[in-house]
């Protein structure tokens, strides 16, 4: 038989531990043309434009 747990991880604790899984949004920046958000390096979505 495996290792158990002797006593149950509180909400507090398993929410302190798990403060540092959030997702971050990476390489975005905005559209000099129209401000629409875009993946940095790529053409606009919205307006089809290309400038770093």
């Amino acid at each position: 038989m495996g290792a158990l747990p002797k006593r149950r991880i509180s909400k507090a604790r398993k929410g302190r531990r798990r403060a540092h899984n959030a997702l971050e949004i990476k390489g975005v920046s905005k559209c000099p043309k129209c401000s629409a958000i875009k993946k940095s390096h790529f053409e606009c979505p919205n307006c089809g434009t290309y400038k770093k």
